[in-house]
């Protein structure tokens, strides 16, 4: 475990890395014994320090919500991260690439809720309740490392699960008038189909992504807070891009979401 100067110490530098564009040692190469509670601690530190500097948290988001990028990271369960107010980019507008390190862009669901969810023992209808609509959505990963670490898992808990921006889409939908497993997405880089999925890869259903959030989220003293956006996971492989590209995620359901990215 790390000691409490060790973890003030990992979150500083995360901020300054942010603000700076100057990225530091991956947090499980500079201290090969963190383990996932430190991650945890050091995410909740950041939290703490850009509270304190003015920011705001608007929402929440679940990563490594498929099997296949748990396999990647050697988790065995989805992990998460606090979102920004100047983490969301309006849909439609152009990002610099130069202000990345080395972005992702991901298609998933937002949800908004109108009640709060605070675990524990949260479930499917209890998500439902507190929902007021979903949105389409666009994030870009990215994270504050130099390189990939040791171990992935550790340094994507510290660094808000890697969450670089948000792109919310405006078409808003109840959660009664579709059957959210069954949308799908497509992801187009300048024109070119990228990436096809379902929302059904997120743990079956996105639904369950937000309940194990909240219920997550309890083991720190957190709940999620009505108006706060939850991205729920990604249902697509996440692809690179480079500055110049326009981004367009298409739903069958949803309309679509776009992301021009400049120098």
């Amino acid at each position: 475990m790390l000691t409490e100067a060790q973890i003030a110490e990992c979150a500083k530098d995360l901020v300054e890395a942010e603000a700076t564009g100057i990225w530091i040692e991956p947090i499980s190469d500079r201290y090969e014994h963190a383990e996932i509670p430190d991650a945890y601690a050091i995410a909740m530190k950041v939290a703490e320090l850009k509270l304190a500097a003015g920011r705001t948290i608007k929402g929440h988001k679940v990563g490594l919500t498929s099997k296949a990028m748990r396999s990647l990271t050697g988790a065995t369960e989805p992990d998460y991260g606090f979102m920004f107010d100047n983490w969301f980019v309006a849909e439609g507008s152009k990002i610099s690439r130069s202000k990345m390190n080395r972005p992702l862009v991901e298609v998933e669901l937002a949800f908004v809720l109108k009640a709060p969810l605070r675990g524990p023992s949260v479930n499917a209808a209890d998500v439902i309740r507190a929902t007021d609509f979903v949105l389409p959505s666009l994030e870009i990963v990215d994270n504050r490392y130099t390189g990939r670490g040791k171990k992935m898992l550790v340094d994507s808990i510290a660094d808000a699960a890697a969450c670089g921006a948000v792109v919310l889409g405006g078409r808003p939908v109840t959660l009664t008038d579709i059957d959210i497993r069954r949308v799908s997405a497509s992801l187009l880089i300048n024109g070119d189909i990228m990436e096809t999925g379902s929302a059904a890869a997120v743990m079956g259903n996105p639904i369950n992504a937000v309940a194990w959030l909240a219920n997550k989220l309890h083991e720190f003293g957190v709940s999620m807070e009505a108006g706060n956006v939850i991205l729920s996971g990604s249902f697509i492989k996440a692809i690179p891009f480079e500055a110049g590209d326009s981004i367009v995620a298409l739903y069958d359901q949803l309309g679509e979401v776009t992301l021009m990215v400049g120098d």
